[in-house]
């Protein structure tokens, strides 16, 4: 038998649930979250159900009069509910038998503002195990979910990773997916599109040129504004020296709605890779995530070296290519032993992954050929690789 699917608007409409145990407390869920007016009619009643209009007393054929979709939850008198519904030329869902049922509750799934509802030939079991793989291909953008009509624009800023796209958050990889258009950092990591949808590289290499940071928030207002929806794809954390705070300000100043995704730090995630834990037991009680991109003695630097280096426990440095010699000098100077273990990460999480194990006194000649993206360890956590 071939059904005629519908989704209906059941907003401020009266339905009738006529029975009071669990198949009813299920139903009365899914009829609420719908904004129906539900009224309950059963001898017996779940504590669930107690909040709601509830008549306790057995079913007569009125109780149809004025509903728009009667659900039958009783396995006791779901016939007699059936056929008053029948005369009345009201929908009827039976609870009993899906065979005899005129209609169908289907097995649903929401992802954002798509909904799936999947029936199997009347076998809820193989319905439910469908729609949880299309949620799950939906909720992993491995579906595509994006609009093809305009609507409303939003900007989303998805931390994307330390490098490795396998470690791309599930949330992030289904705004992907329904993304107009993606502004992608230099370090964002590589992730398949479909063609029509715009990609603006807007990396910043290091010495090389540079794309202003407020023309990248004007991008991501004014794509917003247009109706797309952007995702702002960058490498590692949104908020780790990533400048995601400036981004959401002009968003929010521009009344255009921002979510913000986080990312799975590098300065965690590539140390793991290499074998390195930025803390254990017994060796440090601390780690330190120090960008230096402005280098130690440098007017521009807010890092204070000298207490860094007191501090010990485990330093990351991030943005140290270029500038690891005078880095490790600082910690020296600060009174950091000279024999201090450190890795550099080059490439971290990727194929091309290599590390360069050294003391604070050699690193820098150590790593000299090292280049960017890379990770600096710093202290005896280093020994436990």
């Amino acid at each position: 038998m071939t059904r005629f699917p519908l989704h209906l608007d059941l907003t401020g409409r009266r339905v009738l649930v006529v029975g009071g145990g669990a198949v009813a407390v299920r139903r009365v869920r899914g009829l609420l979250d719908a904004g129906a007016v539900v009224d309950v009619v059963a001898p017996d009643v779940a504590p669930e159900l107690s909040a709601l209009p509830v008549q306790q007393r057995a079913f007569v054929a009125s109780d149809v009069d004025g509903a728009w979709l009667v659900l039958a939850c009783t396995g006791v008198v779901d016939d007699l509910v059936a056929a008053s519904c029948e005369e009345r030329r009201v929908w009827c869902v039976r609870g009993d038998d899906a065979a005899a049922s005129p209609v169908w509750v289907p097995a649903v799934t929401r992802v954002d503002d798509v909904v799936v509802s999947v029936t199997a030939g009347g076998d809820p079991r193989r319905a439910v195990a469908l729609r949880d793989a299309i949620g799950l291909a939906l909720e992993t953008g491995d579906l595509p979910l994006r609009r093809a009509r305009p609507g409303t624009g939003s900007v989303a800023l998805v931390g994307g990773g330390p490098g490795d796209p396998g470690l791309l958050t599930v949330r992030g990889r289904r705004l992907l997916a329904g993304a107009d258009v993606v502004v992608r950092d230099r370090l964002a990591p590589p992730v398949g599109l479909p063609e029509d949808v715009e990609v603006v590289d807007v990396g910043k290499t290091p010495g090389g040129p540079s794309y202003d940071q407020r023309a990248i928030e004007q991008l991501l207002v004014d794509r917003a504004r247009a109706g797309q929806r952007v995702v702002r794809l960058k490498g590692g954390d949104v908020h780790l020296f990533g400048r995601g705070m400036e981004e959401i300000t002009a968003c929010v100043e521009a009344g255009v709605a921002v979510e913000v995704v986080p990312g799975v730090p590098s300065a965690f995630a590539v140390p793991a890779y290499a074998g390195i834990p930025v803390t254990a037991r017994g060796v440090t009680q601390s780690v330190s995530v120090v960008s230096a991109h402005v280098p130690p003695g440098d007017p521009a630097s807010t890092v204070d070296w000298d207490a860094l280096a007191r501090l010990g426990g485990t330093v990351v440095l991030l943005m140290a290519v270029g500038r690891l010699e005078s880095a490790c000098a600082a910690l020296v100077a600060g009174g950091r032993s000279a024999d201090t273990p450190v890795a550099v990460v080059q490439d971290g999480t990727l194929a091309t992954q290599r590390v360069v194990v050294s003391t604070l006194r050699d690193a820098a000649r150590d790593a000299a050929d090292v280049s960017s993206p890379a990770v600096v360890v710093i202290g005896d956590v280093v020994g436990l690789r």
